[in-house]
């Protein structure tokens, strides 16, 4: 079997019970000439500075046809590639939505990158022309010269107006054909070692996706959402930007996230839903944990997901807001969510899955895909026991762009093994609730033992005086790898190494408990609010030849 009929497996594998019914649209032309003769609000842009302004769908839409047809003028067509270097802007929504209307593909720039990446990731996803933000413009032009193969690269800068980037007059020709299975995503994945690999999304990729995340969480014309997330990521582009399009909604798009800005938006605008990771959560905690909240009546619901949550900041925060997390999970290579807490569980059966079982259940599988635990040779596992999370569906990327090894590893015994370990847990139903306690690669191996990161991360979050802590692996002369913890104290507590081990003992045996404590004013964490627990190992390093003994 190629790969390409083993994509295909895997995306069309499903239950035959629960065949999806086919999509409203074909592919995303479709959907925008469906939303062209729409008078309501689709997009609410907020700057950094409070400048606020409202595109219509009938406005947006026509902003989508010149910026199209400005792409053709420069010679794109059907399957070239642009890139967006950006950061959150209505305008590089036009530039999303002008590309799919012409079957080109978005490579989206995340400028927490360094140099080299981002001219790995010019160079590997073939971008023919890109989109530079004013304030980006002399580190891409330093990124360009000092990168002599870019050198065919054309771009624009995008500055003031959108006139900038569009023209109003000239033919536009469209592709004839459907664009469904046409490539339209190319998002780079953000690991700390190794060059990133380009997962490749299509057009029926992003709308399923869609068309799953608005009919779990009840999103319709009416709903109002709110993105404080990268667009650069699947998570705001998917979420808050191509859900509510699909559903014919609207977004708020902030051009980042401001804790104290927050809840005054959400009660500003009417906001029914948003999106945050885990990270977000915990400013908000802290920020408000003194402090007084805006009215948010209008909230129905918080969606979380794209890091680790723990426990203590899921609790502690429904406790506080009286707003329920809608816990989920997913990768950039299933598009974004696979499986959500169900929102209609009551308060009772809520907070079962979300702290009786040591993690927050990321929930039940979406109806885009299935989901399994399976070992490393492929062998589906029974409930509580843990292995790779799998899945495979309608919403399984259709590759990773240039990169034939990665596939061949990632889609080996017929579906997509996402590299977290998990296990899942069946209610009265007999549906499958999912927990996720680890990427497979971060497991710390303690002697010839597995231990999952997420298990103890809960424990040294609870312990006296810490505001946030992780788990980290280093390396020891002894048992090849020891549990230290990375701690961020809360404001004003004091340096107490031997509080935090004493605590972390009582609730975890020897082998898991963390046995050094190292502490920073910051857990490093990539865009998405995923730990970057690698980054922080060298600070362990002076216990490399240390014997830890249970006394």
């Amino acid at each position: 079997m190629d790969f390409k009929e083993l994509r295909q497996k895997i995306e069309y594998a499903r239950n035959t019970s629960e065949q999806l019914p086919p999509l409203p649209v074909n592919d995303i032309p479709e959907l925008l000439q469906q939303r062209s003769d729409n008078k309501g609000n689709y997009l609410t842009y907020i700057d950094e500075n409070e400048n606020r302004t409202e595109v219509s769908y009938t406005v947006f839409y026509q902003h989508v046809i010149n910026c199209a047809r400005l792409m053709q003028n420069h010679g794109l067509s059907h399957g070239d590639r642009i890139a967006t270097i950006s950061y959150n802007h209505w305008h590089t929504v036009v530039q999303y939505f002008a590309a799919w209307l012409l079957g080109l593909v978005v490579v989206p720039i995340n400028l927490g990158e360094d140099d080299e990446r981002i001219a790995y990731i010019l160079e590997n996803g073939e971008v023919e022309l890109a989109f530079v933000r004013t304030e980006y413009r002399e580190r891409f032009r330093g990124i360009l010269e000092s990168h002599k193969y870019l050198k065919n690269v054309e771009w624009i800068v995008c500055e003031g107006e959108i006139e900038n980037f569009t023209h109003e007059k000239g033919d536009l020709e469209l592709p004839d054909d459907v664009l469904d299975d046409s490539e339209a995503l190319i998002v780079f994945t953000s690991g700390t070692t190794g060059a990133p690999k380009g997962v490749a999304l299509s057009q029926r990729n992003l709308l399923e996706d869609a068309r799953s995340i608005a009919d779990w969480h009840n999103i319709d014309n009416q709903t109002r959402m709110m993105c404080v997330l990268p667009i650069h990521h699947v998570n705001g582009t998917v979420v808050t930007l191509m859900t509510p399009f699909f559903a014919g909604g609207s977004t708020v798009l902030n051009q980042k996230f401001r804790t104290s800005r927050f809840f005054p938006i959400i009660k500003e605008e009417g906001v029914h839903i948003v999106s945050v990771v885990p990270t977000l959560l915990q400013y908000l905690n802290n920020y408000y944990s003194e402090k007084e909240t805006s009215d948010t009546s209008t909230l129905k619901h918080i969606i979380c997901g794209a890091g680790p949550l723990t426990v203590k900041v899921a609790t502690t925060f429904e406790e506080r807001f009286d707003i329920p997390i809608i816990h989920g999970y997913g990768l950039s290579e299933t598009t974004c969510y696979s499986c959500f807490l169900p929102v209609d569980l009551d308060e009772e059966e809520h907070k079962k899955w979300i702290a009786d079982y040591g993690y927050p259940s990321i929930g039940v599988p979406i109806p885009a895909n299935e989901m399994a635990i399976h070992d490393e040779d492929g062998n589906e596992l029974e409930e509580e026991e843990r292995g790779e999370i799998v899945i495979r569906g309608v919403n399984v990327m259709l590759k990773y762009y240039n990169n034939r090894e990665a596939n061949e590893k990632t889609f080996k015994h017929g579906w997509f093994r996402s590299g977290d370990e998990g296990f899942y847990v069946n209610d009265e139903e007999g549906r499958p609730y999912f927990f996720i306690t680890g990427r497979l690669k971060e497991l710390i191996i303690r002697g010839g033992v597995n231990l999952a990161p997420l298990e103890i991360d809960e424990v040294i979050n609870k312990a006296p005086g810490v505001q946030a802590g992780i788990a980290v692996g280093f390396e020891n002369d002894w048992y090849g790898e020891e549990v230290g913890a990375y701690v961020q104290l809360k404001e004003g507590a004091e340096e107490d190494e031997e509080a935090i081990l004493e605590y972390c003992r009582e609730y975890l045996p020897f082998s898991k408990s963390p046995k050094v404590v190292v502490f920073g004013d910051q857990i490093p964490v990539t865009s998405t609010g995923k730990y970057q627990r690698r980054k922080v190992t060298h600070h362990f390093e002076q216990w490399k030849d240390v014997q830890f003994r249970d006394e």
